[in-house]
């Protein structure tokens, strides 16, 4: 590196170190909270056989080689979910990790191909337990970096605030106009009535849209903006169909147990209270590879030991938290490469 290249790279380093200092604050008081609740700290692999079957995730695949054997794929997780399982189904109640996880076709603002990942899982607890838990953890994570506000492109929340929690429905319902259990039933969804509603309500669509695609639309243009603002959002109970890893409510078997965090306007987080039917899962996923097939001519294998692990698994609860995207908040870093101590080069 020439004189002038270092110079810069050290001055664009001194810019980013407080965020960076504040980041180690923040992840040194989130350790000691999970371990004042009695959780275990777990470190997983990050070569997978299967790196997730979300159809629009995309992975980063090598060759696994060992001596006198063909190579064997192996990938870089994209979450460390599969692996927390197993875990739970070998007798692990209440567990954590700060995963190093990897996503392509990712870069952004919010967005970094490596990142970490806050995980945790507790076993035979509700799936609003984690609501309790991101209200903790939050303000943990603003008190360990002396925030007591937290702004982001003119948008500002109190973490310290009793959370709003909105249900998917009535957040269609209120600031979309979109009358969305009217689209779904227990055996599926009804595309061509929630295109029309959605159509009505000056969202633009294209012709070989999914529900998942307008959902999708309506979420990121008309929802997501008006989330976490003044005080956090839980966004609860997500379309069952939308929700390949989460058990079906009880009282209503179209949507699934699945919230996600919002602040900002960003989301944080994404809890489930965690199916545990191995042939459910087993088709659920297989769909989910069908459409990655259709939409991008590629699709991961499932991963077998782990849908095995199903059947041992305690009823459960799991949530992923970015926590790139929470110390970029509680310090008041203007993206996410300001609090990674050194962000993967740009092609």
């Amino acid at each position: 590196m020439d004189e002038p290249s270092f110079s810069h790279a050290r001055a664009a380093h001194a810019e980013r170190r407080p965020f960076l200092i504040g980041r180690a604050r923040v992840t040194q008081a989130l350790r000691a909270w999970f371990k004042a609740q009695d959780f275990v700290e777990v470190e997983t692999a990050i070569l997978q056989v299967s790196p997730g079957n979300e159809t629009h995730l995309h992975a980063f695949a090598t060759d696994l080689l060992a001596p006198g054997e063909g190579a064997a794929k192996r990938y870089l997780r994209t979450s460390p979910e599969f692996a927390c399982k197993k875990l739970l189904s070998r007798g692990e109640r209440r567990l954590v990790e700060f995963a190093r996880v990897f996503r392509n076709r990712e870069r952004g603002p919010l967005h970094a191909p490596e990142f970490t990942m806050l995980e945790w899982y507790r076993a035979g607890a509700p799936y609003e337990t984690l609501m309790d838990d991101c209200a903790a953890v939050l303000a943990v994570a603003a008190e360990a970096a002396g925030a007591r506000a937290l702004a982001f492109r003119e948008r500002s929340v109190d973490p310290f605030a009793g959370a709003e929690r909105l249900s998917v429905a009535e957040a269609f319902r209120r600031h979309a106009g979109i009358d969305l259990p009217a689209s779904l039933a227990p055996e599926g969804t009804d595309r061509e009535r929630f295109a029309a509603a959605a159509s009505a309500a000056g969202i633009r669509l294209a012709a070989d849209d999914t529900f998942g695609d307008i959902f999708s639309r309506v979420l990121v243009e008309r929802i997501e903006p008006r989330l976490g603002l003044g005080r956090p959002t839980m966004l609860y109970e997500y379309p069952a169909a939308l929700s390949s890893l989460a058990r079906p409510c009880a009282a209503d078997l179209r949507f699934a147990e699945r919230f996600e965090l919002y602040l900002c306007g960003i989301e944080l987080a994404n809890g489930f209270g965690e199916l545990t039917d191995p042939a459910e899962q087993r088709r659920r996923l297989s769909a989910e590879m069908a459409e990655k097939v259709r939409i991008y001519g590629e699709h991961y294998p499932l991963d077998e030991e782990f849908l095995a692990a199903l059947a041992m698994m305690p009823q459960s609860c799991g949530i992923a938290l970015g926590l790139d995207r929470l110390v970029m908040l509680v310090t008041g870093a203007p993206d996410i490469d300001h609090v990674l101590w050194t962000p993967v080069a740009a092609p």
